[in-house]
């Protein structure tokens, strides 16, 4: 999961290893603890697969300032010189290639593994532009059928005879829980199935040029599954 992530945050634009990080702890929410130690490492491991490449940073490259002056202008390279040797690990910043492009599609089309969905479902979820609308569909409808599961089986369970008030007030929280969740589905499978709308064939592309999520999508709701995906630990 760590690789898709960091696939689809450069899959926007190329960053620091730095930067990658606090967009995955921040904005995706889906790692809260993610470590230096497990970043690089991977970051390592899709470079040797020829999915990123490691490349200086020039997006702040300044030029020498012209003065006029001979004199001046060579002071300002010396100290450029001289200032080139600290900080070398800042200015490296990380971009797909092709294949990173090709590797990061085959991971967010790929099925998620069983016991790992939640938190699968909420990474594919943030990356749902870059999907054919089909797939979206796909995705939503089989979080949705897995939910439906959960209720039944949580309303069973709050029904039962054996649990005190305490432990069915708690069943029944999780249920009402789940219950919100599917409703939250339904809007964005609504939304999907629109005419016009982001899952027809006038869609957003598997790949947006602006990088923007789809209107529909960011106008159905807030995700709550996000706290559910956020976990305290790193994630392979």
């Amino acid at each position: 999961m760590l690789d898709l992530a960091i696939l689809g945050l450069l899959e926007e634009q190329e960053l620091h290893g730095y930067e990658i990080r606090r967009r995955l702890r921040e904005e995706l929410g889906l790692v809260a603890n993610v470590s230096f130690g497990s970043l690089y490492p991977a970051l390592s491991r899709l470079e040797r697969s020829g999915a990123v490449v490691a490349v200086e940073d020039d997006r702040h490259a300044s030029s020498v300032p012209m003065t006029g002056s001979l004199t001046g202008e060579w002071a300002a390279l010396r100290a450029r010189r001289a200032s080139g040797g600290r900080g070398r690990r800042g200015r490296k910043v990380y971009r797909l290639t092709d294949e990173g492009h090709r590797q990061f599609a085959a991971l967010l089309a790929s099925e998620p593994h069983a016991g790992d969905d939640t938190r699968s479902f909420g990474l594919r979820l943030a990356f749902a532009r870059y999907l054919p609308p089909q797939a979206r569909l796909r995705l939503l409808e089989r979080r949705r059928a897995q939910l439906l599961e959960r209720l039944g089986s949580a309303r069973s369970a709050a029904g039962g005879t054996r649990l005190d008030r305490y432990a069915r007030s708690l069943v029944e929280h999780s249920a009402e829980s789940i219950e919100r969740d599917v409703h939250w589905l339904d809007r964005l499978i609504e939304a999907e199935r629109a005419p016009g709308g982001a899952g027809s064939t006038g869609g957003a592309s598997a790949r947006p040029a602006s990088g923007a999520p789809d209107d529909r999508l960011a106008t159905a709701g807030p995700d709550p599954t996000a706290s559910a995906v956020t976990t305290g630990g790193d994630i392979a």
